[in-house]
């Protein structure tokens, strides 16, 4: 029992980080366009 008072405060810190990753994406526009890089690819052949 004593083990969850260390695994849930890591596990909301954890969560924290993903979120924080996520919204840096967002905000840098990594999700802008994601069609052009595949497009990308078929049209250098």
């Amino acid at each position: 029992m004593d083990i969850l008072y260390l695994l849930i405060p890591l596990s909301v810190i954890l969560v924290f980080f993903i979120l924080g990753g996520l919204w840096w994406a967002i905000d840098q526009g990594q999700f802008e366009d994601i069609d052009a890089q595949g497009e990308r690819i078929l049209k250098e052949f």
